[in-house]
């Protein structure tokens, strides 16, 4: 017998018995066994480490990959959901470095890789409990018996196996690469890793003279941070087509030659230096130079020590001539290596050993650590008359995640996978792949692939898969294993593990007499076994090789956006490389979930809500809701609150939930009180004469159509929003209208056909929601299954929800014209309710009459049609419909399509738009039947302007008439805008409540609200004037926040000194909380860019000098006179900047990768008019900011990527957007 529902409900402790039920009846399992036979839909789960905690990207993540194998399955497939493991790499290691508080690999060495390993090994799973413990709880089905581990021997057999077939096919090469570089670890990083530990550091900056050989009084000057490189400089680099000069330096005396661009970086005023020569940097190239060390001087004969050229040496920093040590910077290898001072099979120039002290080449610092050799190469330097100024930089710079220790750029002879070769089949497979949102596959991954670099999978660690290549001492033969047979056939001995410790000491005879071949110590990179996952997790092809090739691709995976330069991709190029086809078909990619400040979470900070408090608070399908519906489901970034959650809890499950209680009410109420037994048969329900009725499951048929086409396409972020809105429809509207009926007082017949509307339309969305809310649909349909006759059911087993296959699409109930009579219906109640509200009037209280006006008689006769609903919901006695606009003082009005408009005509546009708003009704009717009007000589069409309908003011008693248009401005919830407002009332009655009410009317419209006037620069969307309560107020919606400004914090300055008055701007931080600046800072600053050299310089806000223990930030957006000497008046500064600027946001490094934020200012001038930033400054400023200056960057104006901003985009044109970063990739990601 059906149950008696609670009144309350607690949802996370019910969903706590559902997870109890299941666990009892195994129904996992048992949904799995079901559908053993049916067609596989193959899906792949991205192996997560467990050495931390699931956050929300891991639960969002997995709430997508739920509710689509979930689907899938409820959709007739076989799907089978394996947990996976990624086991080694880094992240393990550097807890267990963290614990025993080993610094290097000494440490190891002295421990042994035995026991290293063995220590690895266990804290490999270190949260496992945790992790399956919190997906369990968010109702994911998923098997962790069955799971995968990268560590598993037959995993690493795999793995072996992927690289034989690449090593056989020529792919695999033995090569160098300047990578970031541990010389703690003795371990190169990838790019990844180097910049998850940035610090402020000072570090020396020294000019260095190079004297050319055709004159030795003539010297290049170069500029360096790192003078340890200088032993191993082999030539110099500069721009072709950058303008050089050669000077006379006054002080000196010397002849030196730099970039006339940076002249500046050597001398504060022209009269310390005389031009001699202008010529391009072209001129230069060819040059032969003195070296500044005989360490590699036999290199001379192979070009060493000349003047390169290359378009990377950039205006922006040093002097325009670059020093090239090819084996510690990756622009030196590639500038170099095309000139041919290197080759790749020349010994490579780079004395310094993995702990980074100088080789014995180096004869005079030899054995001297790099860092700790600066300071005694500047004092050689200087007693060889090379050093022309020495002095301290304060810069980020990047330091070891692991050691803490200082990085530096070396060349490392690595492993590498070929990738460049293949590039256009990539992009090839890539296009073959359907991508949600397809953005991503065109822009982010697309662009990524179009620069793949051949990849580096070899790491210098200790706890990974080993590479399996045995190598004689030369190098020169070589022997890839790719199994384990083969490996002890050829050493002869039994092997049962493959880790290091396991297969170190196995040797192979040569073949070429070169005595034994021994395994190279290095193990892959962790991203090339997980982007092995899809045959290593099946020990493909030692085992279950039929099922494989039978379900390869797979059908679906999905994870966040990060991984475009992680997993997708390194699954593509080996199923690329290995088979030549993609390695799926289906992909959804989500983007990041953010603190509700847009900040990344932080444990640190604490600055977001423990997603398991969350979930006891609110329920995982609250959670799990909240996710889904959100533009973090369509690659867009998501600031959790958790409001929200709590939100989808009080405004759809609780409405669903009480929706359902009311209908079981309602059956006990008929059992008992009719002892009549409700028993539901979908093949013999009764054919419902109530119009209600009849829209209702039209509506649901219309949905189930909807959802099988909208989840077929993976477009989980359209399917919500309707299963959402349906359970408004369903409870605000069928329910509410119906609630007589449900109730039996309009007889047991009409009762028993409500009921079995209710039921069918309650049980037909549970199963379209139950893979998005399992816990929930699972509750309600324990009790409703006890209603269903057991004759109609289909399905063989119907003990959970999740067995039932999703409906199908009822075409005979589907009746549209009844859908859009109720949606007329709909608009005038709505509508009804607004008047009610706008003159508080409560429902409770009739009235005579309303009056509908429309122009379409069959629109008034569907409203006539559904007078009753209306009268009902309402509260009138009377419903009167016309077409007689004119009858009532209904007039046309029109506003213009500002965006529009206002780009096409530009200057006319003010003209045009005060004549449109002129326009008579009469006029406007003449415009809705043409198409087509001319203003101010303009001709405008139906996109141009838009029309509405008002009453006429001067017909006199509007105030019981309100007008509805439908005006749409293409806004969507998330859309920033904000509200400006005018209010003409007597005695100001109507902005006393509107300033009285602020707090409750911004948070009802999520947007500002501010009195006129709107600034010039905003753009506006829409501009309505409307009577309210005989009061007129004017409101205009511009999008944006209402003038953005800098999201730094900054300061306007006037300067007096020296006889004269400048202008300019000073950011206070920059990125966003960082680098912030105290009153010292500021006064050094203002030396330095503006020139005042007078000691007694104050800074005043208003008539108050600021003291050095001021917060600057507490003055940010205002003016500060700065003046060496006598101050002057007091005058009101400007409310904006006073410079140019832009503002960044960072798009594609995440904040572990970037040095601080991920939003900051740039300042396209400063003083105003003067030293404007180029693109190329434009470039090197964006990364400086972010601490990727050895990144290169890519700018744009639209988060999309699609609108790149190139050099022939004005500076100027720039000035106050938002410019959108996004960093190229390269090779050491790898």
């Amino acid at each position: 017998m059906v149950q008696q529902v609670p009144e309350n409900i607690n949802f996370p402790a019910e969903e706590e018995k559902i997870l109890q039920f299941w666990s009892e009846f195994n129904c996992f399992q048992e949904c799995l066994t079901q559908s053993k036979h049916k067609p596989k839909f193959t899906f792949y789960d991205g192996p997560p480490f467990a050495t931390g905690l699931p956050h929300y990207g891991h639960i969002l993540a997995g709430t997508i990959k739920d509710i689509v194998t979930r689907y899938a399955h409820q959709s007739g497939f076989h799907v089978d959901r394996r947990f996976g493991w990624d086991c080694h790499g880094l992240p393990v290691e550097y807890e267990i470095d963290k614990t025993l508080g080993i610094r290097g690999p000494e440490d190891v060495a002295k421990m042994g890789i035995v026991e290293y390993n063995n220590q690895c090994r266990a804290i490999v799973m270190r949260y496992s409990t945790e992790w399956k413990s919190t997906v369990t709880r968010l109702g994911r089905w998923i098997d962790f018996d069955n799971d995968y581990k990268t560590l598993y021997p037959q995993f690493m057999e795999s793995v072996w196996w992927v690289f034989k077939q690449l090593y056989d096919k020529g792919l695999v090469y033995r090569g160098v690469k300047v990578m970031p570089f541990s010389t703690a670890c003795n371990t190169p990083l990838s790019n990844f890793e180097s910049h998850q530990n940035y610090k402020d550091v000072q570090d020396p900056s020294v000019f260095i003279t190079f004297p050319l050989e055709e004159d030795e009084n003539v010297s290049l000057v170069a500029w360096t941070t790192t003078p340890w490189t200088l032993p191993s400089n082999l030539a110099l680099c500069v721009n072709p087509e950058m303008q050089y000069v050669k000077i006379k330096d006054v002080t000196r005396g010397k002849l030196l030659i730099l970039m006339e661009a940076r002249l500046l970086a050597l001398y504060k005023v022209e009269t310390d230096y005389e031009i001699l020569e202008r010529f391009p940097g072209s001129y230069l190239k060819g040059k032969k130079y003195r070296p500044l060390f005989d360490y590699f001087v036999q290199l001379k004969e192979n070009g060493a020590f000349t003047v390169l050229a290359d378009s990377y040496v950039r205006e922006e920093e040093g002097t325009g001539v670059v020093h090239q040590a090819p084996y510690f910077g990756a622009d030196d290898y590639r500038v170099c290596m095309d000139f041919n001072i290197i080759q790749k099979d020349s010994p490579p120039v780079c004395p310094v050993d993995a702990s980074g002290c100088f080789t014995a080449e180096v004869t005079d610092f030899m054995g001297q650590y790099v860092k700790d050799a600066d300071k005694n190469i500047i004092r050689t330097l200087k007693e060889r008359g090379r050093l022309l100024i020495a002095s301290t930089l304060t810069h980020s710079y990047p330091f070891c995640w692991r050691s803490d220790t200082p990085l530096i750029y070396k060349a490392v002879p690595s492993w590498f996978v070929r990738v460049e070769h293949m590039v256009d089949q990539l992009l090839q497979n890539n296009d073959l792949c359907y991508w949600v949102p397809e953005f991503v596959r065109e822009k982010r991954f697309g662009n990524w692939l179009k620069d793949a670099r051949d990849w580096a999978v070899s790491r210098n660690r200790y706890w990974g898969t080993p590479i399996p290549l045995w190598v004689s001492d030369d190098f020169e033969e070589v022997v890839c294993i790719g199994s384990v047979a083969e490996l002890e056939e050829l050493t002869g001995a039994k092997v049962s593990d493959l880790h290091r410790e396991s297969i170190d000491h196995l040797t192979i005879p040569s073949h070429c007499g070169k005595g034994v071949l021994r395994r190279i110590s290095e193990v892959f990179d962790c991203w090339f076994e997980s982007g092995s996952m899809p045959y290593a997790q099946v020990h493909y092809p030692f085992e279950n090789k039929r099922e494989f090739d039978d379900a390869f691709p797979a059908d679906f995976i999905a994870e966040g956006i990060d991984q475009t330069r992680g997993w997708f991709y390194t699954l593509l190029v080996l199923a690329t490389a290995l088979f030549g086809q993609p390695p799926f078909r289906n992909v959804i990619v989500n983007g990041l979930v953010l603190a509700s400040d847009g900040q990344k979470m932080s444990k640190r900070k604490k600055n977001y809500p423990d997603p398991l408090s969350i979930i006891h608070k609110y329920g995982a399908d609250a959670l799990r809701l909240y996710l889904i519906n959100s533009p973090v489901v369509r690659a867009e970034n998501l600031r959790f609150k958790e409001e929200g959650v709590r939100d989808v809890l009080k405004d759809v499950l609780l409405p669903w939930y009480n929706a359902y209680r009311f209908f079981i009410q309602n059956v006990l109420r008929l059992q008992k009180e009719e002892e009549m037994e409700f028993i539901y048969n979908e093949n013999t329900a009764r054919e419902s004469a109530n119009v209600t009725d009849r829209w209702v499951l039209s509506c649901m048929q219309s949905l189930v159509g909807f959802f099988e086409t909208e989840m077929a396409a993976y477009r989980l972020y359209t399917v919500v929003p309707r299963l959402v809105k349906f359970v408004d429809v369903l409870t605000n509207w069928y329910v509410r209208m119906n609630r007589r009926r449900l109730k039996g007082e309009n007889g047991v017949e009409d009762c028993v056909t409500a009921l079995e509307t209710l039921f069918s339309v309650l049980l037909s969305l549970c199963r379209l929601m139950a893979p998005y809310t399992p816990f929930l649909t699972e509750l309600m349909y324990q009790n409703l299954k006890l209603l269903i006759d057991p004759v109609s059911v289909q399905d063989k087993d119907t003990q959970s929800i999740h067995y039932l296959m999703l409906p199908h699409v009822r075409e005979e109930l589907i009746d549209k014209s009844t859908e859009s009579a109720v949606s007329r219906m709909q608009s005038v109640i709505e509508l009804g309710r607004v008047i009610r509200d706008r003159r508080t009037i409560p429902i409770k209280y009739p009235l005579k009459e309303i009056v509908v006006i429309h122009q379409d008689p069959e629109a008034l006769h569907e409203i006539r049609s559904l007078e009753k609903y209306i009268i009902e919901e309402l509260n009138v006695r009377e419903v009167t419909l016309s077409t007689d606009k004119n009858k009532y003082g209904i007039r046309l009005r029109a506003e213009p399509d500002h965006m529009v408009l206002g780009k096409r005509l530009k200057g006319a546009f003010r003209a045009v738009m005060a004549a449109i708003k002129q326009l008579s009704s009469e006029e406007l009717e003449c415009f809705q039947e043409s198409g087509t009007i001319v203003v101010e000589g303009h001709e405008l069409h139906e996109e141009d302007i838009r029309l509405m309908y008002t009453f006429d003011q001067k017909t006199g008693g509007t105030t019981q008439y309100e007008a509805h248009s439908d005006a749409q401005c293409n806004l969507v919830p998330t859309d920033e805008i904000t509200v400006y407002y005018k209010a003409k009332s007597e005695g100001k009655y109507l902005n006393n409540v509107i300033e009285s009410h602020m707090e409750f009317i911004f948070a009802t419209i999520k947007a500002p609200l501010k009195p006129y006037p709107v600034p010039v620069s905003d753009k506006i969307i829409i501009q309505e004037e409307m009577q309210l309560k005989g009061s007129a107020l004017e409101i205009t919606l511009t999008r944006g926040s209402s003038l953005p400004g800098p999201v730094c914090a900054y300061v306007n300055l006037n300067i007096y000194a020296n006889g004269s008055e400048q202008g300019g701007v000073l950011l206070l931080e920059n990125p966003k909380g960082d680098n912030r600046l105290d009153v010292l800072k500021l006064k050094s600053i203002i030396t330095s860019i503006f020139g005042v050299r007078n000691s007694e310089l104050a800074v005043l806000h208003g008539a108050v000098e600021i003291q050095n223990q001021t917060d600057l930030l507490s003055i940010s957006g205002k003016t500060l006179r700065v003046a060496a000497g006598s101050a002057p008046a007091v005058v009101d500064g400007p409310s904006t900047a006073l410079c140019r600027y832009i503002n960044l946001q960072l798009l594609n490094a995440g904040p572990q990768e970037c040095v601080k934020g991920t939003v900051g200012t740039l300042l396209l001038e400063n003083p105003p008019g003067q030293n404007g930033l180029t693109h190329q400054g434009l470039l090197y400023e964006a990364a400086k900011v972010f601490g990727l200056r050895s990144r290169k960057l890519k700018l744009f104006l639209n988060e999309t990527q699609t609108h790149e901003i190139t050099e022939e985009i004005p500076m100027k044109a720039l000035n106050m957007k938002t410019v959108y970063v996004s960093v190229l990739p390269t090779t050491a990601d790898f």
